[in-house]
């Protein structure tokens, strides 16, 4: 299921994650609910007919299937001038951050990727059984042993395919569906009718779970809700933001440091006032950023008294007033975010993720561009 992100300045990831390896130079993050899912499906798998080593077996070509299926989003992209920024494994399947929100066109192909992967793995492995004349009949999948292993793998990857393409979000079937509408009205609506999807069948999968007793079922529905909630979140704020600049939502009045400043004289200012990141200044230039996680972190390992210089940021997030709020949008959902708006090499505002979340708050109630908010 592919996702969107910008990669403007610093590149942040998915809170509540671990990081795992990089494939194909793509960052592969593991959710934390993922590791738990993992878990569980291995107890759940102790004790059946299956041996150990196979149940371990199946569950990696489940983990792989996920992989390729987000390398074949990953790909696509690329061939589309998208890059991604990072995999993230989910308990409902893994999700590939992209530096941009993709055209319906370039989304449309990049969503349909994933489940092909899915549906090339499984015809391959059936067609190869069935040339060997091997096929085991549907009904004996439903026991997992050890000699149906690899038709249990290739209904896995059927199944992987089937979910993935229903027409709802956060499927890569909704996206489907809202690359398809998009061409034929707003963007915002699209999005609409693709979560209110999702959002049905998040209800139905729930209330099947909880009367079936299938508590998996229920667990995996409350995720394909949230993420049917948070395309339709994050549609509204592209709305919002389509066309304005970040010069009308950066903050214009704020405090600087020195680069010979100490921590103390930082903790100060964020104590003062509602400030939590700092430009760090030399000689008129921006040299780096101090924001409020190394600011504690300098105070907890080196004391109040080291200087700024040794804690900020010299690798700080930068962007131009004219960039497109819309564009961005993504990369400062996080609580937390911060970047520089520089006009070229001079520093001219603050963007953060409060005081964006303010300024879509006032356009929501009609608020027009050209709102500042003082620190």
């Amino acid at each position: 299921m592919p996702n969107s992100a910008s990669a403007a300045g610093r590149e942040s990831s998915v809170s509540g994650t671990v990081a795992a390896f990089r494939l194909l130079g793509v960052p592969l993050r593991l959710h934390f609910t993922f590791i738990l899912l993992a878990v569980f499906l291995i107890v759940l798998g102790l004790g059946g007919e299956q041996s150990l080593a196979m149940s371990a077996v199946y569950l990696a070509a489940l983990f792989g299937s996920v992989l390729l299926h987000e390398v074949a989003h990953a790909a696509v992209s690329r061939r589309l001038g998208v890059r991604t920024l990072e995999i993230v494994m989910f308990p409902i399947g893994g999700v590939a951050r992209l530096e941009r929100n993709p055209k319906p066109q370039e989304e449309f192909w990049i969503s349909l990727a994933g489940p092909f992967a899915n549906l090339l793995i499984a015809t391959t492995v059936l067609g190869w059984l069935y040339a060997r004349g091997s096929l085991v009949p549907l009904p004996e999948l439903w026991n997992a042993t050890d000699a149906n292993l690899l038709e249990r793998i290739a209904l896995g990857n059927l199944l992987l395919a089937a979910f993935n393409l229903l027409p709802a979000f956060p499927m890569d079937g909704g996206r489907i569906l809202r690359s398809i509408l998009a061409t034929r009205m707003s963007e915002e609506r699209a999005t609409r009718i693709a979560a209110r999807a999702g959002r049905f069948l998040a209800f139905g999968m729930g209330l099947y779970g909880l009367l079936s007793m299938q508590f998996l079922v229920v667990f995996v529905a409350f995720f394909v809700y949230l993420g049917a909630a948070q395309e339709s979140a994050a549609a509204i704020g592209r709305a919002l933001t389509q066309g304005i600049p970040v010069r009308d939502a950066m903050v214009t009045r704020f405090h600087t440091l020195h680069h010979g400043d100490t921590i103390a004289i930082a903790a100060r200012l964020m104590l003062e006032s509602s400030q939590q990141d700092f430009p760090v200044m030399h000689g008129g230039q921006v040299v780096g950023l101090l924001g409020r996680n190394s600011l504690l972190r300098a105070i907890a390992t080196e004391g109040q008294e080291t200087y700024v210089a040794g804690a900020m940021e010299r690798d700080f997030p930068r962007l131009a007033p004219d960039t497109d709020l819309a564009e961005i949008l993504p990369r400062m959902a996080h609580a937390g975010a911060c970047a520089l708006v520089m006009d070229e090499e001079a520093l001219v505002g603050l963007l953060t993720a409060e005081n964006l979340s303010e300024y879509l708050l006032l356009r929501r109630f009609g608020m027009t561009p050209g709102y500042t908010r003082p620190a």
